[in-house]
């Protein structure tokens, strides 16, 4: 136990040759362990390895845990079951920063499983309308709210919204079909009731067998499949399979003409589908945390949805996240930052409107204009997409995964590894392992950048204020990093959590206004 408490306390200096009752250095109380109240308490005993023993000063000052603490000295605090757990394990030293989200789907929709991925971390369940109906999505919501009711979990629940992209039908209510090289598929913009046959896809814009040519490359969810439209017949188009992959229902298309995405087919389409209007509707009876705005072009969409949430539920504290994920969307990228309650990067319908190449380039900027207007930032899509069908994932996707976290992106989500995979929990663990060892890699290392604060001031007077007042808090902040003593500052202060779990907005309000 010893050992245990030993981990939540600043390590024991040496003692001076000459102690005096003047000689003391205080530790600033935000370096002093802390967590942000998640509603479950923590009821602190001696015998917990979380506890707080009375702690006596030595000649310096600084506090260390004596070995017999009285439990009436020791205060509660509010945590929730998993940030328990986790503390029992590491200690506060340790404690994951980086939030993890987690894609809901048919391989962890009961109620075991989703418990199964809160102990394991989850800090976000996201419920993608794309997939389901409202019905399902319902009783997910809802497993999730009796979880932390019942269980004393803080999940949050993100409410991921379809958007205005083309994609493809529901395969005839085929889990897959696979597209083998030169075989010929026809992309109908035809509804039907009744099943299509083998080799027919439907897609879901009127406007498809207008907009594309003969010779246009169509990429199938970010070019898991590709095709070379070769004939147009009325509203069918003809294509042959040039690159071999596997066809999931609902996956996007994309269409590439002299080497660039054809970006005309979108001017018809608005960024929030009559669909998606509905779907919000109900993510706001049904109270979700977060709402997820695909394909975003602009601030001005993002502006008009929270005005619409705040007119339909009155202090309702529904955050707004804007999917980073076209070339749109990167012409106004720190205007839709500012007017966003976080961002998004999906990295895979990002990929296919954008050279490869230019896709971690662009991650990196994206996190780190984020963190320079303090927006929370996720970092999502084929994190682990290996681990749909494996067990173990790649090295290369570890390697991408311990990037984002070290670019100190705020959270990382699973989506088809959790939603549809063969091994959600070892996705999750990954995910978990990998982002506390690059965290304590960079305490061990003081790997910190440098410490950058925002301009607020407007005029020449106040700038010169500004500029005192910056000089002292970078003084200070270097100060503190030479000194062993204080290495609880593991991250810098512009550093913020990405996602604010919680069970209800009433808590979470409760977390922004205090130490959160």
């Amino acid at each position: 136990m010893a050992t245990a408490a030993r981990s939540l306390y600043l390590p024991t200096p040496p003692k001076p040759s000459n102690p005096s009752p003047n000689h003391r250095l205080h530790v600033p109380s935000h370096f002093r362990p802390r967590l942000q109240r998640h509603g479950h308490r923590l009821a602190a005993s001696s015998s917990d390895l979380t506890s707080f023993p009375d702690p006596a000063p030595t000649p310096n000052g600084v506090y260390i845990p004596l070995a017999a603490a009285h439990a009436a000295a020791v205060a509660a605090i509010d945590v929730d079951a998993a940030t328990e757990a986790e503390l029992r394990e590491n200690g506060f030293r340790s404690t994951r920063r980086t939030k993890l989200i987690c894609t809901v789907g048919p391989s962890t929709c009961d109620a075991a499983e989703l418990e199964a991925l809160a102990v394991g971390g989850m800090n976000v369940a996201r419920v993608n309308m794309c997939h389901g109906d409202r019905e399902w999505h319902r009783g997910v919501i809802r497993a999730v709210r009796r979880l932390n009711d019942e269980k004393g979990f803080a999940v949050a629940v993100m409410m991921d919204t379809e958007g205005s992209e083309i994609h493809m039908g529901d395969l005839g209510g085929a889990p897959s079909a696979k597209a083998e090289d030169g075989e010929v598929w026809t992309f109908s913009v035809r509804s039907s009731d009744t099943s299509l046959p083998d080799r027919i896809i439907h897609v879901n814009y009127d406007g498809f067998a207008e907009d594309v040519k003969a010779g246009d490359e169509l990429f199938v969810d970010g070019g898991m499949a590709r095709f070379e439209v070769i004939e147009k017949l009325g509203p069918d188009v003809k294509c042959r399979c040039t690159d071999p992959g596997l066809l999931l229902p609902r996956a996007n298309l994309t269409v590439w003409r002299d080497g660039s995405v054809v970006r005309e087919r979108n001017a018809m389409l608005p960024t929030i589908s009559s669909k998606d209007w509905i779907d919000i509707d109900f993510g706001i009876a049904e109270g979700v945390d977060f709402i997820a705005v695909s394909f975003v072009k602009s601030a001005e969409v993002i502006n008009h949805l929270k005005s619409y949430i705040a007119a339909r539920s009155r202090g309702s504290d529904i955050g707004v996240i804007a999917k980073i994920e076209s070339i749109d969307a990167l012409k106004n990228l720190e205007e839709i930052i500012r007017a966003s309650d976080g961002i998004m990067v999906a990295r895979g319908d990002l990929g296919a409107q954008i050279p490869l190449e230019q896709v971690p380039s662009i991650q990196q900027k994206i996190v780190r204009t984020c963190r320079q207007l303090n927006k929370p930032v996720i970092v999502a899509s084929q994190l682990l997409e290996s681990m749909i069908e494996y067990p173990t994932p790649t090295r290369a996707e570890v390697a991408d995964v311990s990037e984002a976290v070290r670019q100190r992106a705020d959270a990382l989500m699973l989506s088809g590894e959790s939603a549809m995979g063969r091994y959600p929990e070892k996705a999750l663990s990954v995910l978990r392992s990998v982002s506390l060892r690059i965290e304590k890699w960079w305490r061990e290392e003081k790997r910190h950048e440098a410490l950058e604060l925002q301009d607020v001031s407007s005029s020449f007077s106040d700038k010169i204020s500004e500029e005192i007042c910056n000089s002292a808090a970078k003084m200070a902040w270097e100060s503190m990093l030479s000194l062993s003593t204080l290495r609880m500052a593991t991250w810098p202060p512009c550093s913020h959590d990405a996602v604010q779990t919680a069970q209800s907005s009433r808590s979470r309000r409760r977390r922004r206004s205090g130490d959160g």
